[in-house]
């Protein structure tokens, strides 16, 4: 039995058609797909690595932006909260006293958070310039998620690239 491709049994199934058959016949002549590029991997993640700890330093930075807001903040509530001034003519009393020292240990949780991301950041971009302490970066960036959005981008990219079995390569060649 002769073989027949499926080119012709497509016009075959066409049967009288004239658009569909010329509509098979262009089909027949698309030209064949270029290869790509060769891609030097090493370069490429070198570049990826580099990136990621850059904006491991921006990170580092906008924690520290973080805890200026922060202080900033803190001091513009304690001028409020204990100017009786403000409260003299006011239809209301002060509020209790207690009430802003729950805000300070809010204002110091959220202060030691910013401090050790800050840290943390830095560290890890540190390491990640020298292809060292992988696990730590893959951490970092695993609480990077947390700050939202920005954080949450370089934490995911930063698993992203250090999940690469290239990345894995070039850590394992600088121990």
């Amino acid at each position: 039995m002769a073989e027949v491709s499926e080119s012709k049994v497509a016009i075959l199934a066409a049967g009288d058609n004239p658009l569909a058959k010329s509509q098979l016949s262009c089909m027949n002549n698309i030209p064949p797909l270029i290869a790509p590029l060769p891609r030097d991997q090493v370069a490429i993640d070198a570049d990826h690595l580099n990136l990621l700890s850059i904006f491991h330093f921006v990170g580092a930075g906008l924690a520290c932006l973080g805890i200026l807001f922060l202080m900033a903040h803190f001091a513009a509530m304690h001028f409020v909260f204990t100017n009786q001034a403000l409260w003299q003519d006011q239809k209301q009393a002060p509020p209790p006293a207690a009430f802003f020292k729950i805000f300070i240990w809010f204002y110091l949780a959220m202060g030691l958070w910013l401090l050790a991301s800050a840290v943390l950041n830095v560290l890890s971009g540190v390491f990640l310039r020298m292809r060292k302490f992988r696990t730590f970066s893959f951490v970092v960036a695993g609480i990077n998620c947390v700050h939202i959005p920005i954080g949450t981008v370089l934490g995911i990219f930063t698993i992203v690239v250090l999940t690469r079995d290239s990345v894995r390569e070039l850590y394992e060649a600088t121990r």
